[in-house]
């Protein structure tokens, strides 16, 4: 997607959720993982990100090395000092940053990106932003199940910035079910994530 493709669409924020300790990979780092690229795994996912939004916060523990992890040096992060609480306390350090920004205070919305999903087409990203809106949330549906991202209007910030421990943000979706519009996609990359090492081996040709 190009750049008059971005400012087209409505003013919203990539979050990459990069903060989680991956147990399941094993002892490994697997935002490490490297592609044939030479890209990291998160380095790409937040390369996608880039390629749809104008706009866009990783968020890594407090200990991290965004250099070691392949991000570039003026990469824009929000340090998660409750990561190690789980995926709904990083959410919660990030979206209480991003609710005090005023470099953010006119955007209408945030997509939620799991660091770990580099396979997610532009088109599905370009959807979501034709459709975000202050008081909707948007998510991607594929083969029957709904997938990430997930965007969130600013009016449910305030709700992601008090969550807690590892749900993540299901119970906000579930709170507003009237505020929310799944879009039918034909992309399995919504549903494609690298939980365990062997999970690299499914990710698409040109990204494996």
């Amino acid at each position: 997607m190009n750049r008059s493709d971005r400012e087209a669409s409505p003013d919203a924020l990539a979050v990459i959720m990069a903060a989680g300790a991956s147990r399941r990979f094993g002892a490994a780092d697997k935002r490490l993982a490297r592609l044939p690229s030479g890209q990291t795994l998160l380095a790409a996912t937040v390369a996608r990100a880039a390629g749809a939004f104008a706009h866009l916060r990783v968020v890594i523990r407090d200990e991290d090395d965004p250099v070691a992890l392949g991000l570039a040096p003026d990469t824009p992060l929000i340090r998660a000092p409750h990561a190690g609480d789980g995926l709904g306390a990083s959410l919660a350090d990030a979206f209480a940053v991003l609710a005090k920004d005023d470099a953010l205070a006119d955007l209408e919305a945030a997509a939620v990106l799991l660091g770990d999903m580099p396979a997610l087409a532009d088109e599905t990203l370009k959807r979501l932003l034709d459709h975000a809106a202050r008081e909707r949330i948007v998510r991607p549906r594929h083969a029957g199940r709904p997938g990430h991202p997930v965007l969130f209007g600013r009016a449910y910030w305030s709700e992601l910035a008090s969550l807690g421990g590892d749900e993540g943000a299901r119970r906000v979706i579930a709170r507003h079910r009237g505020h929310c519009l799944e879009l039918a996609m034909g992309d399995p990359g919504i549903h494609l994530d690298i939980d365990i090492a062997s999970d690299l081996a499914a990710l698409p040709r040109g990204l494996a």
